[in-house]
């Protein structure tokens, strides 16, 4: 498998969806713009975060796979409103031009550049007390913190 990115930018400055769930019936997606991607117990893997508040975080402890789909710049619109809206008042991916599809483990979308499958293979409540006061005060004046989820790559598909 090889996957070639710009490693800092992937996320941060082009966003990409966290989806996770069992079935094409019971899933839930979320825009994210954090994460770190590499090697973790010798296998590649990507980890990614979910604040409390989301109801993306009951899938993803719930599943044993989830994907990260990355999308051309003109989806970027579309990654607002799914980052912006919940999914527990509706169906928000109605409100964009994306196409959620099944796969093998998971559900990734139609329109994607490129989707990871992944497998959890570890997760945690990130520790409050082992943060930086600035970084608690910037992001999260309210405590809403997140949670780490670690998943092995299994597979990459690319459009």
């Amino acid at each position: 498998m090889e996957l070639n990115v710009d490693i800092f930018s992937v996320l941060d400055k082009g966003w990409a969806l966290l989806t996770a769930g069992d079935s094409m019936a019971h899933f839930n997606t979320m825009t994210v713009s954090w994460g770190m991607m590499g090697t973790f117990w010798g296998k590649p893997a990507a980890t990614v975060y979910v604040r409390d508040s989301r109801y993306t975080l009951e899938f993803m402890k719930d599943s044993q796979y989830f994907t990260l789909t990355m999308f051309d710049e003109d989806k970027k619109p579309d990654l607002g409103i799914l980052g912006s809206k919940s999914g527990r008042d509706g169906n928000k991916i109605a409100e964009t031009s994306l196409h959620a599809k099944k796969l093998e483990h998971g559900v990734g979308f139609e329109e994607a550049k490129v989707t990871l499958i992944l497998k959890k293979i570890y997760m945690q409540r990130m520790d409050m007390n082992a943060m930086p006061k600035e970084i608690l005060d910037q992001i999260y004046p309210n405590g809403d913190d997140h949670n780490m989820f670690i998943g092995e790559v299994v597979d990459i598909i690319r459009r």
